[in-house]
Parts: C-alpha cells; sequence; structure tokens
C-alpha cells in the first residue's frame, strides 16, 4: 500500500470521526424540532390560506356569490344559474372513500374531489401526504346553458349516501403487493360506488361517479349527462372539463430533487409520452388524441386517464421556484365531445399514487414513462437488470443500505471477467513499454505515420491488443449512468436510511453552510466526500497499472473528474453517491488482488515468445481489403 493510499484512508476515518462531534445535535436544534412538533396544525392551517390565494389566480373569474340570507336570492339565482338555480346555494358537506392505501375526500360544492391523501406516506418533513386539498384544486365541467355559463364548481350536487366515510374492506395486502392488481385478483377485495347528482329539471341530472375498489390506486370516474340534451346550445360539440392542482412541495427541496422532476406529462393516443418543460413555467395546447394527462412529481402522481381518449386538451405548468410551500401550479382544460344524445356518458379513471415503476407498468398505458430511467440503452439496464435484482433483494432484506451494497456486488461480479481482461491487456502493454520507447526514439515527431505503423505492427506481431482494456469501460458506462437515473426516482429509497443517511433519496447533509457555495450547494455531503476520495485513490492506482504513454493533459483531467463529481453530486441522493463508493472500494481491491495473482513476468516473456514466432498470418477480411486496394491502383506499404 503506497503513501498516497494510506493518506487517502486516513482522510476517510478523519471524516467520519469528525461526523459523529459534528452530528450531534446542539441544544438550539432540540428546541428547533419541538418547536416544529408544536406548529404542525399552524403550518397546515397556513398552508390551506395560502393555496385558496394561489388557485383562484389560476382558475378562471369566478362568479359572485349569492348570499344565503338574501331577501334577492331567488331572482339573482334564477337570472344567473336558469334551471341549476336551485344548487346555487347549499350547506358543503364531505363523503371519504377510504381503502387501505388512500383517502379520497368528496365534495357535495362541485360534486369534485376535495382532496387525496396517501396513507403510507409522509412529506419530508413528517405531514400527512396530500396530494391536494381543498382550495388547491379547481375541478369541474364548463359548459353554455339556457344561454348562461355554467361551472359545475359553483354548484352543490346531491350526495347518493348519507354516511360521511364510504370504507372499502379486503384481506390483508403483503409488503410490497400495494396497489398490485394480480394480487386483488388472486385475494379478492371489496369496492365502493358514490354517486354525485346535480339535479337539471325534468328528470335531467348531470352526475359524477367514483369509484374505489380494495388495493388500489386508480379511482374510477364517470360522467352521466341525462336529459341534458334540450338545456346545452345545439351548436356545441364539446364540454370543457376543468381541472387545477397547486401542487405541495412534497420533498425536502434541493437543486436536483422535486422541482427537477416535476411537470405536466401526457400521452398521445397510439403514440409516445411527452411533457411540458420542468423547473419552468410552460405550456402546450394538445391538438390530437390524448390517453392520459399526468401533474407528476418526482415520486408521486395525480392523473386522470380516458378510456378511450381526450380530443383535445390545453395543459399548463406554473414553477414557483420561491416558494418553501409549492412547488408549482397544474392546470388542465379537457375537451369532452357531446353529441346532444339524451344520454351521454364519459368513462375515465384518476390514478393518485406513488411513482413506482412496477406499480404503473401494470396498467400497460405507458405509465411507467413517467419514472425518469434514462434514454434508450439506459432505461433497457434499469428496466431489465438493475430494478429486477433490486426487487428480488427487497424481498428479503429490508435494510436499504445492504440491499445497494449487494447490489453493487452483484453488478461487479457480472463485469469482473471484463476487468480482468483489461488488466491483463494493460499488463501486455507495459511489457511492451520499453519497445515502444525505442521506437518513439527512432521516430521522434518528424514522422507520426511511420511511428504508429511500427507500434501496430509490433502489436501484432506480440499479440497485443491495444483496445483491449477499452471493452471493460465500454461495458461499465451503460450501468454507470443507468445508476445515475435509477437512484434519484427510486421511491423506494424515499426516507429510507442508512448509517448518517436520514433519506437515501436526497442528499446526506453533515454539515449546514451559513452560505451557498456556486454550484455545490450550502451543505456537505458525507457519502460524496467519501466517493470522492475513493475515486482519486482509484484513480491513481489505474494510472500506475496503465502504461504511461498517456499525455499530460489526459493524467490532469483523470484527476480533476472525482472533483467535478464532487459538485455535481453533493445535491443528489445520497444512495448513488454511496453507490459510487463502494463501488471505488470494490475497484481498488480488485486492482490489489490482480497484482497478487497475475505474474506480469510470465506475461512478458509470452510476448517476446510471440515475436519470435514466423510472420503473422492475415486474416480474410484483410485479405480481401488489400486485394480490393490493389485492384483500384493503391500502392500497399511493404
Amino acid at each position: 500500500m503506497d503513501k498516497n493510499t494510506i493518506v487517502g484512508m486516513v482522510l476517510i476515518f478523519a471524516i467520519l470521526i469528525g461526523f459523529s462531534y459534528l452530528n450531534k445535535p446542539s441544544q438550539e436544534e432540540i428546541e428547533a424540532a419541538r418547536r416544529r412538533q408544536d406548529s404542525i396544525a399552524q403550518v397546515e392551517a397556513e398552508r390551506r390560506q395560502e393555496a385558496e390565494v394561489r388557485i383562484t389566480e389560476m382558475a378562471t373569474p369566478e362568479v359572485e356569490t349569492l348570499a344565503s340570507d338574501s331577501s334577492q336570492l331567488t331572482t339573482a339565482a334564477q337570472d344567473r344559474f336558469g334551471i341549476f338555480a336551485p344548487a346555487a346555494t347549499g350547506e358543503e358537506k364531505f363523503i371519504t372513500l377510504e381503502n387501505n392505501l388512500m383517502k379520497v375526500k368528496v365534495s357535495t360544492k362541485g360534486g369534485k374531489i376535495y382532496s387525496v391523501e396517501l396513507k403510507n406516506y409522509q412529506t419530508y418533513d413528517s405531514l400527512p401526504l396530500i396530494l391536494f386539498d381543498g382550495p388547491e384544486n379547481l375541478f369541474g365541467l364548463n359548459f353554455f346553458a339556457q344561454n348562461r355559463s355554467i361551472r359545475t364548481d359553483d354548484l352543490f350536487f346531491v350526495p347518493s349516501v348519507n354516511q360521511e366515510l364510504l370504507t372499502v374492506g379486503g384481506p390483508e395486502v403483503r409488503k410490497g403487493k400495494e396497489g398490485n392488481e394480480e394480487f386483488n385478483e388472486e385475494h379478492g377485495g371489496d369496492s365502493q360506488v358514490l354517486a354525485m347528482q346535480l339535479p337539471a329539471g325534468d328528470g335531467g341530472y348531470l352526475e359524477y361517479q367514483y369509484t374505489l375498489s380494495h388495493n388500489s390506486y386508480m379511482v374510477g370516474f364517470h360522467v352521466k349527462a341525462v336529459g341534458m340534451n334540450n338545456l346545452i346550445s345545439s351548436n356545441t360539440n364539446y364540454l370543457n372539463f376543468n381541472w387545477a392542482v397547486a401542487g405541495p412541495r412534497l420533498e425536502r427541496k434541493s437543486q436536483y430533487g422535486e422541482d427537477r422532476y416535476t411537470s405536466v406529462n401526457y400521452k398521445y393516443f397510439g403514440d409516445e409520452v411527452d411533457k411540458l418543460s420542468p423547473a419552468k413555467s410552460s405550456e402546450e395546447t394538445l391538438k390530437t388524441k390524448v390517453k392520459w394527462i399526468s401533474f407528476k412529481q418526482l415520486f408521486f402522481n395525480s392523473t386522470i386517464i380516458a378510456d378511450e381518449a381526450f380530443p383535445t386538451a390545453d395543459v399548463k405548468f406554473n414553477y414557483t421556484e420561491d416558494s418553501k410551500r409549492y412547488v408549482g401550479d397544474f392546470y388542465a382544460d379537457i375537451a369532452f365531445p357531446y353529441e346532444g344524445d339524451p344520454n351521454q356518458a364519459y368513462g375515465m379513471k384518476f390514478y393518485f399514487g406513488p411513482n413506482h415503476y412496477n406499480t404503473l407498468k401494470q396498467y400497460d398505458i405507458e405509465l411507467d414513462q413517467l419514472v425518469n430511467l434514462g434514454y434508450s440503452v439506459l432505461r433497457w439496464v434499469n428496466r431489465f437488470l438493475v430494478i429486477p435484482v433490486f426487487n428480488f433483494l427487497r424481498n428479503y432484506i429490508g435494510n436499504f443500505g445492504i440491499i445497494i451494497l449487494l447490489l453493487t456486488v452483484f453488478i461487479k461480479l457480472i463485469l469482473f471477467p471484463f476487468t480482468y481482461k483489461s488488466y491483463i491487456s494493460q499488463a501486455k502493454m507495459r511489457a511492451l513499454k520499453p519497445e515502444i520507447d525505442e521506437l518513439n526514439e527512432k521516430f521522434g515527431k518528424d514522422k507520426p505515420m511511420e511511428k504508429q505503423q511500427a507500434t501496430m505492427a509490433l502489436y501484432k506481431k506480440a499479440g497485443v491488443n491495444p483496445m483491449g482494456g477499452c471493452l471493460p469501460m465500454l461495458l461499465q458506462m451503460p450501468i454507470l449512468f443507468a445508476m445515475f437515473f435509477f437512484f434519484p426516482t427510486s421511491i423506494e429509497l424515499r426516507q429510507e436510511s442508512f448509517l448518517w443517511a436520514n433519506d437515501l433519496s436526497s442528499y446526506d447533509s453533515i454539515l449546514n453552510l451559513p452560505f451557498t457555495i456556486p454550484f455545490y450547494g450550502d451543505h456537505v455531503s458525507l457519502f460524496c466526500l467519501l466517493m470522492t476520495v475513493t475515486t482519486i485513490i482509484s484513480t491513481k492506482l489505474n494510472s500506475q497499472a496503465t502504461s504511461s504513454q498517456a499525455m499530460p493533459g489526459m493524467q490532469t483531467m483523470m484527476y480533476m473528474m472525482p472533483v467535478m463529481f464532487l459538485f455535481i453530486l453533493n445535491s443528489y441522493p445520497s444512495g448513488l453517491s454511496y453507490y459510487y463508493f463502494l463501488a471505488n472500494l470494490i475497484t481498488i481491491g480488485q486492482m490489489y488482488l490482480f497484482r497478487v495473482l497475475i505474474d506480469e513476468e510470465k506475461i512478458r516473456a509470452q510476448l517476446h515468445a510471440n515475436k519470435k514466432k514466423g510472420p503473422v498470418v492475415k486474416s480474410k477480411f484483410q485479405q480481401r481489403l488489400e486485394r480490393m486496394a490493389k485492384e483500384r491502383g493503391v500502392q500497399l506499404p511493404k
């Protein structure tokens, strides 16, 4: 073990010891934590108040509220709402649909989904995880009836039940089977239906019907317009369904966290998935059929899915970078085709749940594209290698730090034969270094072409492939970058702790800085530091094992890369830095193992024996190339 390695190891232990002291909570921090717990109710109240203002700004202009004690109530309501005047006033009540995974609260005002709470999750600050709530949500149909603009959000619906809670029962669900449709089919479970009806006179009505089943993140949503053909204008081709949500901040604010992945995603019918620009306010008019529209955040989404397709839609995302409570505002104006039938119906459903790959994949409508696993080859690596192995280990191991360790070992074992072959290739290059130095001296800088031809001839005669060390790197690169996408978007790591990291899906801060360093952040991540140190050690060992023909600038770049990654990964999930740290440790161990097991003197002797053999037989491919060159009159060098 050389001097640099010893220094590197000492630094690692020094950092670990320093962490135990720096991470000790101060009395001020203890008091702050207690105050935070005491103020949860106040935070929730302020959040609701702010949301009410925000959603009002997003929505279309509101109509004037009709006071229940006004003497002109009947006349004003009749003028404003026509046949819907009786529904203009009422008392807002709530009915909650609840299964083992979520609580869906429906309001009689607007007949809308008022809020959705996911029961098995919490926000980053330990509050109940609510995807949207109350005034944060605009939800309803807009249409013209009797020459009046009607917004169902303003009217009171009549529920089909008197209970305030509809509980969906079913068998106990094993861990890891949450939201699994195959499990539901095998074990059964109940379902509940809630209808919210808006009377329209003469037996006509508008109805929203919600269906929730056991162990499901899907909520069935059916809209019926019965006997409305005489009320809605005859030239109406579409009814507009408006859905707007002020998305609460569910994760700790981070440069490479929730903001980076939050946007409106949508899938064209029979075509690809697209999205608005994340971390940026933007909007788009979708002029062709759309299968689904999703209000997507880093680990959760709220998605409306058509049974067939939505003809057109307008989508919008307002990014609120400076808000501590909201990551952005989502908006969708969806067209429902209207044909003037006395019994018009629209079938669709909502998905309210986690961005979990297998859960989304089972619906077979490309909802799994909401999980960013990279593009092209990288996505294939994650789908068919990383995720299956990760899920297999998760079935037997509860500690995610151990799971990442075993996943790293598994990947390194797969790459071991190629890594071994790369080291052998490097050993051969080192054995030929004296002859290469002679050729450099013989031809100098004035004859680069002759030097290159002579060098390649030497490699060929000795049986050395100068590109032999590149294959392992090419094989490792897709896996390296696949992990770069896998860890930041894996909900399995969310709020899972390991050692000093409280959340493997976020950065592990051991020291909060009183200032912000450009491109680095305002904190220090220990796993990122360990990754950087071990990368430098690995780079040093690799440069020693490689023939020293590399350009001086390349050597400098090799040592600059770990420093660059220190700045890049400091705000990335600690699980990613932990994986790179483990991969570096295993690589360092492999280098020392190869040095012990591989006899370089024996390799050198074999190469010299190869050079004494007869002329190298040309391959058929090379013979064919030379013959074609001669036929074209090209003079080949001897």
